[in-house]
């Protein structure tokens, strides 16, 4: 045989004898990671949370659930995110204290957030409606069930990295806080008299998704900042951003959560449901298919509880507000939405200067921070934070923990407006938005140590 031939059948043998596999690093795939749902279910007598009064509907489109999911490294966390409008610490402290127990997930690494769908049974008392305690508890035990239940697969989970892209969609949503001809600030009524907008709309849309060396994914969150309203056809529903995560889950075989962010001043005033799912999915996937690996395998979170006082009003003034608003630009349903917001102060009256508390919340993964507040937080508080941060990638968890209404910037009380109107919705004293933006920062100052 010539030297030729040999040379050839080594090259051969070379390319046909199988590869050997890469070792992979536990810096490469750092995590074991699980996810998981569990439904609430829910009947045509419940309550419908979200409007002025008590809403009923017949049906349901898509799923009422709760979406867990858990990520193992030297500890462990677990987000949550919960198809409702939104819910008080006297629940959802229960449904982390179970977690706590049942998974040895400690009670401050764990995050619920809800999605502020406006279409699901009612999970908190205000307007003029109260909570459906089943429903609270059915939610609770599905929070409890998809938390269980992520963790198990966490458990038998391969090595797994996160990916992380920050997206963009700017056309789901926009300052609702319009300024109007005779300098009202918009709620409801007529749109022809808008001049323009008094704050900001937040175009972020993070994606992190978590895969596994061989590529399937284990699961993956998103987040972006609009009140979740609208649905298909008019029934219970999860609304758009509900419907495009039961979406995305069913198109990569994975469960992927939806976290709400500071959304307390933007709306959707165009879209129909249908094109803001699409469009909600278009991003995410093209986020997904840009997204590069975590360069860090660092998990922390804080959780820490923070004073806050209850607003002191003046109820001639409040009361005004809120019959010239609305015998101009609602004349038909006047009269119930003022009785509202009267019985909503009667409440409250007693209540005026009085401390509470409510949880702060500081969670990284990896590269990537998030702040969990309990408010319908305003768009550019959460700016605050994002731009004060000293951490690259820091994003804001609205309606997380607890419930303690729309946190209005100081400017946006002067400006006046539903949103800052003395009521259920809305009774932390002026100036809490900024405390809490300045906590927070404190939150990441220590957590990225």
């Amino acid at each position: 045989m010539s030297r030729f031939s040999v040379r050839v059948l080594l090259l051969l043998s070379f390319m046909l004898s199988p590869l050997p596999l890469r070792t992979v690093s536990a810096q490469e795939y750092p995590w074991r990671v699980g996810a998981a749902s569990a439904e609430m279910v829910a009947e045509d007598p419940m309550v419908i949370g979200g409007g002025i009064g008590p809403g009923f509907v017949q049906g349901q489109e898509g799923k009422l659930q709760a979406t867990a999911l858990v990520i193992q490294g030297e500890i462990k966390l677990c987000l949550i995110a919960v198809d409702i409008l939104m819910m008080n610490r006297d629940y959802l402290d229960q449904a982390a204290q179970q977690i706590e127990s049942q998974c040895g997930i400690p009670f401050d690494h764990i995050l619920i957030n809800a999605s502020h769908t406006h279409h699901a049974p009612s999970t908190v008392t205000v307007h003029g409606y109260e909570r459906d305690e089943e429903f609270c508890r059915r939610t609770v035990q599905a929070i409890v069930d998809a938390a269980v239940a992520a963790d198990l697969a966490s458990k038998a989970s391969p090595p797994t990295r996160g990916r992380f892209r920050l997206g963009q969609e700017a056309s789901v949503g926009q300052n609702s806080r319009q300024l109007l001809k005779d300098g009202k600030i918009y709620w409801i009524g007529p749109r022809d008299d808008f001049v323009r907008p008094t704050g900001p709309f937040d175009v972020d849309l993070p994606v992190m998704v978590f895969e596994g060396q061989n590529g399937a994914i284990r699961g993956a969150w998103f987040n972006h900042s609009t009140h979740c309203i609208g649905t298909r056809t008019g029934k219970r529903s999860p609304s758009f951003y509900g419907f495009a995560a039961q979406e995305l889950s069913d198109q990569h075989s994975a469960p992927f959560l939806f976290l709400s962010g500071a959304a307390g001043s933007t709306h959707n005033l165009s879209l129909t449901c249908d094109e803001m799912i699409t469009r909600i999915k278009g991003a995410t996937n093209e986020a997904m298919v840009q997204a590069v690996p975590s360069t860090s395998s660092v998990l922390r979170a804080i959780k820490l509880e923070v004073a806050f006082t209850m607003r002191t009003f003046d109820e001639t003034k409040e009361d005004a507000a809120v019959v010239e608003y609305c015998r101009k630009y609602a004349p038909a349903n006047a009269d119930g939405i003022i009785d509202v917001f009267r019985e909503s102060r009667r409440k409250l009256k007693p209540l005026q200067g009085e401390e509470r508390k409510m949880w702060l919340q500081a969670m990284r993964i990896g590269d990537v921070y998030l702040i969990a507040v309990p408010a319908e937080f305003f768009t550019a508080l959460g700016l605050e934070i994002k731009r004060r941060s000293p951490h690259r990638y820091t994003f804001v968890c609205g309606l997380s923990n607890d419930y303690v209404g729309y946190t209005p910037t100081r400017e946006g009380f002067e400006r006046g407006g539903y949103q800052t109107w003395t009521g259920l919705h809305s009774f932390t004293e002026i100036g809490t938005g900024e405390m809490m933006v300045e906590e927070s920062l404190k939150l990441l100052e220590e957590i990225g140590k």
